[in-house]
């Protein structure tokens, strides 16, 4: 393995483990409270932090395919969670998430920058770093 490819996949364990610290600091130590569709972007980020380690350690690019599809669902379940809190017509049709409400903005940083918007980059940045992992390797062979 390329120290190029090695340093993509420490790149993406980097940002999966930012994220996942970023969602635990929202929750444990702010006390804000995940709608449904926190849970789902969590079910899909946490597992990238252990699968990226790994993956690393064991010096193994070929994970980029399980990285991709994880973040691109994460991404679309992101994409979904931010537009029901920012446009007014998404939010008519919200579905009652349980007890915390989806369309709640806990943080709002310069009028866009929500939990599920930095769940967002997050994904959208590790689904671009899988796709390049996956370019290398085909270009290796």
């Amino acid at each position: 393995m390329t120290k190029k490819l090695e340093n993509l996949l420490l790149f993406m364990w980097t940002v999966s483990l930012t994220a996942t610290l970023g969602s635990l600091y929202f929750s444990e130590v702010r006390g804000y409270e995940p709608c449904d569709l926190c849970w789902y972007q969590r079910i899909l980020m946490y597992p990238l932090v252990l699968i990226l380690g790994i993956a690393y350690v064991q010096k193994n690019p070929k994970i980029a395919v399980t990285t991709f599809i994880f973040s691109v669902i994460g991404g679309c379940i992101s994409a979904y969670h931010y537009s029901i809190q920012k446009l007014t017509f998404m939010q008519e049709s919200a579905p009652a998430c349980g007890r915390v409400a989806c369309t709640g903005e806990y943080i709002n940083y310069a009028g866009f920058i929500t939990i599920p918007f930095l769940a967002l980059i997050a994904f959208i940045i590790i689904a671009i770093t899988s796709v390049l992992v996956w370019r290398d390797i085909k270009e290796e062979k």
